[in-house]
């Protein structure tokens, strides 16, 4: 028999226990430090396909191979094994056994290092706390002391073993020991599911206090040996709840750490492992390898030929079930698997790394990005994006010093360009549902066909942006080609309403051509196809260098602006106006519902505005041979690509209203504002009128999948009836109303509008409610380097003073302030001068606004820093 183990009961001071427990609370008022998982040492999370499935024996043979494979003259390795929850303690600790096991082994085998052995278990709930000797003694002052939040005690029970190795006859030093760290953070007394032991208890923790606190102690435990490995194993099964009853491979998900499944051998087993990997992959995990227990059922030959050689498949021996059985001969039987396992997850962390720091280069040399001039965009500058959860990338981050590299939160302030709107749950319902519709459809053609995506987004559509004037949905893959659709259907209608179309013969459907132009607004952006460009005015994106082919198909007008400055709603009007029926450049307002209020529509601005309108038009019904204004084209309410720019709501509906008493059709492009990009699910909403055609996409899908649609009235609809298929319309895609992208739009247009999935959503009034803090708002808008602010819905847009060269959309005035906001966690792409934090529907009031104060500091930083070289350079010689 092997002698005793010296055992070390370190408990803490009582004056330590109340100091720990300040500092916690002081802590906990502060915001949660954002989850970065550093990339220095390998970190995998062991799940189980179910209970029972001895994941805690994977835990310590892995800790075994990893910490028996020294290497002279290298450090000693450490293991750290994380135990994030625990039932049944202290009669059971997974952490206990594997400290102990592993001792075991290692004092039996003799192994030339020595063995620093170490448990902890940090916290525990009352019932817990009272299992553990000392862990409820003490006198009543000093109880209450140990009472957290939620009914927890800062535990801190601590168990030390020094293993001796044969190189030192003395029994070794912990200088030059191999380590072995043993954490459980959140422990219960009673031996059931951690969702059921904390209500019971009545110590509970919420999902961002267990991640924070896994966090820390990764942070903690990872700190000093190079070789080191980590284990974080899970509670029961991948979809076991955690103690919030969030399922732990949601729990978990935003660490994204790489996943060893330890499968179920016994019979049954194939189907639980194999739901098991799929509800990891669903979720984004990758999957390393499969490891299970040998039943004699030959489980992993059917793994192997599901998972089609994808996934490596390990087999233990089985375990003895003679409970007097020390395993120590199970142990030696499994040592090479265990020693393979590891050597998989070696080599699989070392790939990533490889692939993630190659990815910057291989980036520059395949791609051509859109928007983006490469000179100005040197290698340090490319964003490797790991994954995306929610509102935040997950990006490789490096430090200078070139050793500590992180995967790092990194919030994403342009939506990935405008399209974004699912929370962390929306994100893998989307998953589970496009992987059904896939499954069940894959792909199926469109026209003169049904399928239940396609008919249920048809119909949802139609009951909601398009109720109470819009009667058919008409598919594409995206905005661009959704307006060059919407302009068809309008110049068709107006074609039919001015008598164009009577008298035609099947050879002038073919070979007659008229000169039909748009009405539109000046700083508009439709999109990026040929025949969208030419329905907007000249600008950086239509200049010669872009679009040889441009002429500004339209009648271009200035619009009025709106934003906010020194905290108040001012409009801006532009010299055509003023020169016309105004005095004056700007106006204030007194708040942004009264921008919206209808009862402006009685006010003498609104009868400036019409008389400005109308003068325009006129000049344009004057004769002229063959040229038409055939369709009206806006962007409701805000400007997107073309700055950000707000224009006044009464300008826009009087404009729609002088348009349709002219029977001149009205095209409302909601590609950039629908979906309640800004606070709405409609911009028509806001602006209290209705087009005759409408188009959507971006937030449609929830930002997951491309597609389009063009809504239009029966009225234009039946502008396209005829006794030939020539008068039809006649546009199309291969993957119009594909499966996948209808089925992200059902979930997407469901989920934004209920208010128990959207916490967002002010029920009576159908709006989202106020997203940024009106203080916070007010605060920049009144800063000395700030030009206008522009916050409504989702957006929150801010213009910088810039002169010359330094402002519009070429300008990369701000790059440094961009690059600074970037390391502070938010990502950026400005327009010119003009940056943006743009978010889901779904989010956290709390999550904007730390943004915001992120950007607001910076701005004063960039701007002291402007100022001071300014003064510099302009000193006299």
């Amino acid at each position: 028999m092997p002698p005793s183990l010296p055992l070390l009961f370190l408990r803490r001071h009582r004056l330590y226990i109340r100091l720990r427990l300040l500092s916690t609370t002081a802590a906990a008022s502060s915001p949660p430090p954002p989850l970065e998982v550093t990339l220095s040492h390998p970190i995998y999370m062991l799940w189980g396909s179910n209970t029972g499935v001895g994941k805690t024996l994977v835990s310590a043979g892995l800790a075994v191979s990893s910490l028996s494979s020294s290497d002279p003259p290298n450090p000693p390795p450490k293991f750290v094994y994380i135990k994030p929850v625990q039932t049944g303690f202290p009669r059971d600790s997974d952490s206990r056994f594997v400290h102990r096991k592993v001792s075991e082994i290692f004092l039996r085998r003799r192994t030339p290092l020595p063995l620093l052995a170490s448990d902890h278990a940090l916290r525990a709930s009352g019932p817990a706390a009272g299992e553990v000797p000392g862990g409820g003694a003490g006198d009543a002052e000093a109880e209450r002391s140990c009472v957290m939040e939620g009914g927890w005690k800062d535990l801190w029970s601590y168990v030390e073993r020094l293993v001796p190795g044969t190189e030192s006859e003395t029994g070794g030093s912990s200088s030059n020991a191999a380590e072995l760290v043993c954490k459980t953070i959140y422990t219960w007394k009673e031996a059931v599911s951690p969702h059921l032991a904390a209500e019971r208890e009545g110590a509970n923790v919420s999902d961002p206090s267990l991640r924070e606190s896994l966090g820390r102690c990764l942070e903690a435990c990872l700190k000093g040996r190079d070789r080191t490995m980590c284990v974080v194993e899970t509670a029961g099964g991948v979809a076991s709840p955690g103690p919030s009853g969030t399922l732990q491979c949601d729990l978990y998900r935003p660490f994204r750490l790489p996943a060893v499944l330890v499968g179920d051998g016994r019979l049954g087993g194939i189907s639980g492992t194999i739901s098991a990997y799929e509800s990891l992959k669903l979720r984004g995990y990758d999957v390393v390898a499969v490891i299970l227990e040998d039943h004699g059922l030959l489980n992993e030959a059917a793994l192997l030929s599901y998972l089609r050689n994808r996934v490596q498949v390990l087999v233990l021996p089985p375990v003895p079930q003679d409970l007097s059985d020390d395993l120590m001969e199970w142990f030696h039987d499994s040592d090479k698997v265990f020693s393979f396992l590891r050597e998989i997850m070696l080599a699989a962390f070392a790939e990533r790394i490889k692939r993630l720091h190659d990815m910057p280069r291989k980036a520059r040399n395949v791609f051509w990005w859109p928007f983006t001039q490469h000179g100005l965009i040197p290698q340090e500058n490319v964003t490797v994006i790991d994954s995306r959860l929610g509102e935040n990338f997950s990006i490789l981050k490096v430090h200078s010093n070139q050793r500590d590299q992180l995967i790092a939160p990194q919030f994403d302030a342009c939506a990935s360009w405008w399209t974004q709107g699912p929370d962390a749950a929306l994100q893998i319902e989307l998953a589970r549902d496009m992987g059904y519709a896939a499954a069940r459809f894959g792909h199926v053609m469109f026209p003169e066909n049904v399928y239940e995506p396609a008919l249920k987004c048809g119909e949802l559509l139609l009951e909601g942006v398009g109720k109470g004037w819009a009667s058919r949905t008409f598919f594409s893959d995206n905005g661009s080609t959704a307006i060059e659709i919407a302009l068809k259907m309008a110049f068709r209608k107006f074609s039919l309403d001015h008598g164009i179309l009577k008298d035609l013969t099947i050879d002038d459907f073919v070979e007659r051509s008229l000169d039909i132009k748009v009405l539109a607004l000046s700083g508009s952006y439709h999109g990026d196809t040929l025949g969208a460009m030419e329905a907007q005015a000249p600008s950086s994106y239509t200049g010669f260098l872009q679009q040889p082919w441009y002429r500004g198909r339209g009648l271009f007008l200035d619009p009025p602006t709106v934003f906010i400055h020194n905290g108040d709603w001012n409009i801006s009007f532009p010299k055509p106006l003023q020169s016309d029926v105004l005095k004056i450049e700007t106006m204030t307002v007194s708040s942004c519902d009264d921008l919206f209020s209808q009862t402006r529509d009685s006010s003498d601005l609104a009868r400036y505005y019409s008389a400005h309108i109308s003068q325009k038009l006129f000049q344009l019904e004057e004769p002229r041979e063959s040229v038409y204004i055939g369709a009206l084209i806006i962007e409701p309410v805000i400007h997107g690509a073309g700055g950000m720019h707000m224009v006044d709501p009464l300008f826009q509906r009087i404009l729609v209203k002088e348009c349709q008493n002219r029977k001149i059709p009205v095209v409302f492009d909601e590609v950039f504002t629908g979906f309640w990009r800004i606070g709405r699910e409609s911009a028509a909403e806001l602006l209290g009128c209705l087009p005759d055609i409408a188009c959507f996409a971006k937030l449609m899908t929830g930002g997951i999948i491309p597609l389009a649609a063009t809504l239009a009235t029966e009225a234009v609809f039946k502008a396209f009836e005829g006794d030939s298929k020539l008068m039809a319309l006649l546009h199309g895609h291969s993957y119009s109303a594909h499966a996948m992208g209808c089925t992200a739009a059902v979930k997407a247009i469901q989920w934004f509008k209920d208010r128990h999935t959207n916490p967002n959503i002010v029920h009576e009034k159908q709006c989202l409610k106020e997203l940024w803090d009106p203080e916070l708002v007010r605060q920049v808008s009144s800063h000395s380097a700030v030009q206008r602010v522009v916050a409504l819905g989702t957006l929150c847009a801010i213009e910088l003073k810039a002169n010359g060269c330094d402002s519009g959309y070429a300008s990369i005035y701000l790059s440094s302030l961009v690059h600074r906001l970037r390391e502070d966690g938010v990502y950026m792409r400005p327009l010119g001068n003009v940056i943006y934090l743009m978010c889901g529907p779904c989010i956290s009031p709390q999550v904007c606004n730390q943004q915001l104060e992120k950007v607001y500091q910076r701005i004063h930083e960039f701007s002291t820093e402007t100022a001071k070289h300014t003064e510099f350079v302009s000193l006299p010689e």
